[in-house]
């Protein structure tokens, strides 16, 4: 019994043992796994911060370039900063603005800074900005006016007046009928046209206008110059209102007596939508795959891109407005058909500076885009394919088309566009930075 007795604690001594030791193993195993994990968190900070810095200094870099160049036009390019990459796109300016983003990855680590830098018209000037015109031209009848430059990569003709310099690209293009008060530089200057300043033409070109100025002649073509934005990006804004496809209404949609409806996607309005009667709808990102049309007062706020199939009517006061969540940044909305403001249709940015709603129409019509006795001020007209057609008293941030109609006395006095190395004079301004943040 004695024996036994000192084999059974032999016994408990061993499994005393054996559970300290256990447990002792655990103690260190946890706590390898603690300092390797805080070992892990702390590189992830530190390749985070670096990451952060990195993404800080493509913004940086970008506006370097930008004020050396404030012509600079899309540019997307890498840089490596302390072994980060950093990916910098410096888009085309909309809307007075450009959104300059740079998203750096540091071994896995990414993080993605925009800026959004935008014209200041009250600084002192270091570069002159214009209406932009595509190759369908740009046509001025009625006694309209331009109050600044243009650049046309087509014909400009009619009868309308040009408050600054003029710039028509490609050889075989010219300009005939309207009056330009400042320098004109095209391939062709025929009669009818009045040049207040001087004259260059390209050399085979025709210079039968009246010239007040010098005249004299170059031996290059005139470049054109590229519409701003691909239809690439544009496809990309249309995605991003589809989103995966959710249905977020099934029919026509309506609004008629007083109250208020809030569709919010991304997602399909799967048929039309009718706003009136002071009513409100608040929507996005979305795609209608119908008509948009609002009036007596009515709104739509703006959530997300807004993507319409069809044609999109503003009459009696009809009004599209960005949420106040866009702040600084810019809002798009998007017809495949076409786009109507005459009956005093609003389109209204948030107000704050760097913001702006971009009305693009893909349409092919002499009618892409109307834009008739509208106080606009805050959005930024686009057409792909078809005619911007300008009407009545109006004032515009910006008008870029295919092609621009201008009639019945319109005039455009435009708070941004095109910069370009040919203007010399007229509306300029400086870019500056609106926000600066981390997303």
């Amino acid at each position: 019994m004695i024996n036994f007795s000192k084999n059974q604690k032999g016994y408990v001594v061993l499994m005393v043992t054996f559970f300290a030791m256990l447990i002792m193993l655990s103690l260190a195993v946890s706590m390898s796994f603690l300092v390797v994990n805080a070992k892990k968190n702390i590189t992830n900070s530190i390749k985070s911060t670096q990451s952060y810095y990195a993404a800080e200094a493509g913004v940086e870099d970008a506006l370097v370039r930008l004020k050396k160049n404030p012509a600079l036009t899309t540019l997307t390019y890498q840089i490596t900063v302390n072994g980060a990459t950093t990916t910098v796109n410096i888009p085309s300016t909309v809307g007075a603005s450009k959104n300059i983003t740079s998203q750096a990855d540091n071994g896995g680590m990414k993080k993605k800074v925009q800026v959004i830098s935008s014209i200041d018209n009250g600084a002192s000037t270091s570069f002159y900005y214009g209406v932009e015109v595509g190759a369908g031209g740009l046509s001025m009848s009625g006694g309209t006016e331009v109050v600044g430059n243009v650049f046309s990569d087509g014909n400009i003709s009619g009868s309308g007046t040009i408050d600054n310099n003029v710039v028509v690209s490609g050889n075989g293009h010219s300009i005939s009928g309207v009056t330009v008060k400042g320098n004109t530089l095209a391939y062709s200057c025929l009669s009818g046209a009045t040049i207040n300043g001087n004259l260059i033409y390209v050399t085979g070109g025709t210079h039968t206008c009246t010239v007040k100025g010098t005249t004299t002649s170059q031996p290059t073509e005139i470049v054109e110059q590229p519409m701003p934005i691909p239809q690439s990006q544009i496809t990309d804004w249309e995605e991003a209102a589809v989103g995966s496809g959710n249905i977020l209404y099934n029919g026509n949609y309506s609004l008629s007596g007083v109250g208020t409806g809030s569709l919010l996607g991304p997602g399909i309005i799967n048929g039309s939508v009718t706003l009136g009667n002071s009513t409100v709808l608040t929507t996005g990102p979305v795609e209608i795959t119908g008509n948009l049309s609002i009036g007596g007062s009515a709104k739509l706020i703006m959530k997300g891109v807004v993507y319409v199939k069809g044609n999109i009517i503003l009459t009696n006061s009809g009004q599209i407005d960005m949420d106040n969540s866009f702040g600084s940044s810019g809002g798009i909305i998007i017809a495949d058909g076409i786009i109507s403001t005459g009956g005093s249709g609003i389109f209204k940015s948030t107000g704050q500076a760097g913001s702006y709603i971009l009305v693009i129409s893909n349409n092919n019509s002499a009618t892409a885009i109307t834009v008739a006795n509208s106080s606009s001020t805050g959005a930024a007209f686009y057409t792909t394919v078809g005619t911007l057609y300008l009407s009545g008293g109006i004032s515009l941030m910006e008008a870029t088309g295919y092609a621009v109609n201008m009639t019945g006395g319109a005039k455009i006095q435009y708070s941004s566009g095109l910069v370009n190395v040919y203007f010399t004079s007229g509306p300029g301004g400086r870019w500056k930075v609106i926000s600066w943040q981390e997303y």
